[in-house]
């Protein structure tokens, strides 16, 4: 995979050379980062952050046209960091159950599935489509490995937002519960004067953002219609 300006990686610490960590990018090479941008403000020890072998998870600030890629250890949130984590966490399950099942042959299964795409979005979008894997390993055990994978119960993400919905209007109270109770697939949470917290969870991050997305949209275009003051508070 090319990586790109603003892509997050999962990342192994190589060495680390005076002010410059070098590191290894899952799949994708190497990269280094400047001490600056390993955590901000001053650094009295370094392997307070970084340790060879140790696990980052780091943000690509840019690609030079000689393919050297520079990094960023303090830019990473923590809901970026927990995504790559979890989904570095499902490859490696996914992988699991790979050699459990094809044994020895596991490894070319690997090799051929990783030269097309990453582990977990290969196995995503098998399971939305087997017959992709029946080529590359046999309907059998692309069947085997199907029903292992639908069965383990993935955890689910939690996904947050603050908002506020505010009014002078006589009726005010009575506008802003009719909006919050059309909300569906989400559950909204009163707590203090015109302050709301709303929650939903999905198996998958990115559908669980974008639905909570839509609805806080929704949210806003309501209130708008009724004259109700909306704003979101940024996490």
């Amino acid at each position: 995979m090319e990586l790109e300006q603003g892509d997050v990686v999962l990342c192994t610490v190589e060495r680390i050379e005076k002010t410059i960590v070098f590191v290894k990018i899952e799949s994708n090479g190497d990269g280094s980062i400047v001490t600056s941008e390993i955590a901000p403000g001053r650094i009295r020890n370094l392997r307070d952050y970084v340790i060879p072998k140790k696990k980052i998870v780091c943000k690509v600030l840019r690609v030079s046209p000689t393919g050297n890629i520079e990094l960023s250890l303090r830019r990473v949130t923590k809901k970026e960091r927990k995504e790559v984590l979890d989904k570095h966490q499902q490859e490696r399950s996914y992988m699991s159950v790979l050699r459990t099942i094809l044994k020895e042959k596991a490894e070319k299964a690997i090799e051929e599935i990783q030269r097309q795409n990453s582990i977990y979005d290969f196995f995503e979008e098998f399971k939305e489509n087997p017959l992709k894997f029946e080529k590359i390993i046999g309907a059998r055990e692309a069947e085997k490995i199907l029903e292992i994978i639908l069965s383990q119960r993935q955890k689910k993400v939690v996904i947050k937002k603050e908002f506020s919905l505010t009014t002078i209007e006589p009726q005010g109270v009575s506008l802003i519960k009719n909006i919050l109770k059309n909300i569906k697939n989400a559950e909204v949470r009163y707590i203090a004067a015109g302050k709301y917290l709303i929650k939903t969870e999905d198996a998958n991050p990115k559908e669980a953002e974008q639905r909570l997305r839509r609805i806080i949209e929704d949210i806003e275009q309501q209130a708008k219609k009724s004259g109700i003051n909306f704003s979101m508070k940024e996490r």
